[in-house]
């Protein structure tokens, strides 16, 4: 009999893609600020326009210019809804729940 313990072969893929690091230059990345996010897409890819919302309450009089666009497929969209659920976990476990309608977050002034 051998002592040798056999490992699902299901487990060690997982191992091995953990291990892997995947090298990352960002030197030549542009950082910009949105608090505007639209979806939209087609059976193959899906469509992110980031812009900035200069009046965030209520229906905004101007039209919100799009300042950044990224085509992804949705097999990179997926890891994304991922990363980004598991990024604001993390937050909400420290700093508490996010509330998105910001009717809910207005501070009424006495």
């Amino acid at each position: 009999m051998s002592s040798e313990v056999e490992q699902d072969p299901a487990v060690d893929q997982r191992q091995q893609q953990q291990a892997v690091q995947v090298q990352v230059k960002d030197d030549d990345a542009i950082a910009l600020y949105a608090n505007f996010c639209r979806v939209t897409g087609s059976p193959e890819e899906l469509i992110v326009d980031f812009g900035l919302n200069p009046q965030p309450v209520g229906i905004p009089k101007d039209p919100i210019h799009v300042k950044q666009r990224i085509i992804m497929n949705f097999y990179t969209a997926k890891r994304l809804l991922a990363a980004l659920q598991m990024s604001v976990q993390r937050h909400e476990a420290v700093f508490g729940v996010l509330e998105t309608d910001i009717q809910k977050r207005l501070r009424v002034q006495q």
